[in-house]
């Protein structure tokens, strides 16, 4: 650990006391160079999501004060006791959600809900996830239930209870995956989206019987399977957080924190996201 000085908040941001901040998989890839599409300059914190207590408000913001409970994504910089973040990516945290959760359900509702929208999702459509038990994946099958759609998630066999007490229906990864997709929906799926970035588009192209309607938040080989990559920004972030945390509190959301960690615990953290098979989220709690 290291200290840095401690920054005001500039024009339409905030500062936050650091509760808990989220580990995704982006951490580990920028910390090794793994996702070559995004550039670092060293030395760089890492930590794109937290929940925390507002500490300090920036020109121009006027949606928060001083002692105001929030969870929002802030870029980077989430593993420390303090980090800025735009004010129009953090949402009011709801009282009955815990700070971990909270602190690990802003990318992953961010981006759940943003890419069920690019699919277009309707009631009575077969939605496949590549992924299912992670924080992304968690979080798009419960939304796309809550849509009326139905819902299958590939996930270790670990995992496949909670998938089901989700109400989404478990495939185990490996060779074999399209038959047994094939078995659970033999006319194909309608949609997929690819949430693990590890070398599943072709399987999900040949689900949903093209690449049109399959997207990937996760894998730069994207274009060669003519599927589309997509990444949040911050338009509407904040009302797509504010919804799923409200989901969240009021107990019709689920997301397991599969295990919680000190600030100087975080290279550790990023080893078992780099591990995969993660059901639901890591949080560093500083």
């Amino acid at each position: 650990m290291i200290e840095r000085p401690v920054e005001a908040p500039g024009r339409g941001q905030v500062r936050i006391a650091v509760r808990a901040a989220g580990v995704n998989p982006l951490d580990w890839k920028l910390r090794s160079g793994k996702a070559p599409f995004i550039r670092v300059d060293f030395p760089a914190v890492p930590g794109g999501e937290v929940s925390g207590v507002v500490d300090a408000v920036g020109p121009g913001v006027t949606r928060f004060a001083v002692g105001d409970e929030v969870l929002g994504t802030t870029g980077v910089g989430g593993y420390a006791e303090q980090v800025l973040a735009p004010a129009d990516t953090v949402a009011t945290k709801p009282a009955g959600l815990p700070w971990d959760v909270a602190g690990g359900l802003p990318i992953a509702s961010n981006t759940a809900a943003y890419a069920l929208g690019e699919l277009g999702l309707a009631a009575g459509e077969t939605l496949l996830i590549d992924a299912a038990a992670g924080g992304v994946g968690t979080v798009a099958g419960q939304l796309a239930l809550r849509a009326g759609a139905n819902v299958i998630g590939t996930a270790s066999e670990a995992n496949h209870e909670y998938l089901r007490l989700l109400g989404i229906q478990p495939v185990a990864y490996g060779e074999g995956l399209t038959e047994r997709i094939r078995a659970i929906a033999p006319a194909g799926v309608d949609a997929a989206l690819d949430a693990s970035g590890r070398g599943g588009l072709p399987t999900l192209v040949a689900a949903a019987g093209g690449p049109q309607r399959v997207l990937t938040i996760a894998d730069p080989a994207a274009q060669q399977h003519g599927v589309r990559f997509i990444s949040t920004g911050s338009a509407g972030a904040a009302e797509r957080i504010a919804v799923a945390a409200t989901l969240a509190a009021q107990g019709l959301l689920r997301l397991a924190v599969a295990g919680t960690y000190r600030l100087e615990e975080a290279v550790e953290a990023q080893r078992v996201s780099e591990q995969g098979h993660v059901r639901g989220k890591l949080v560093i709690m500083p």
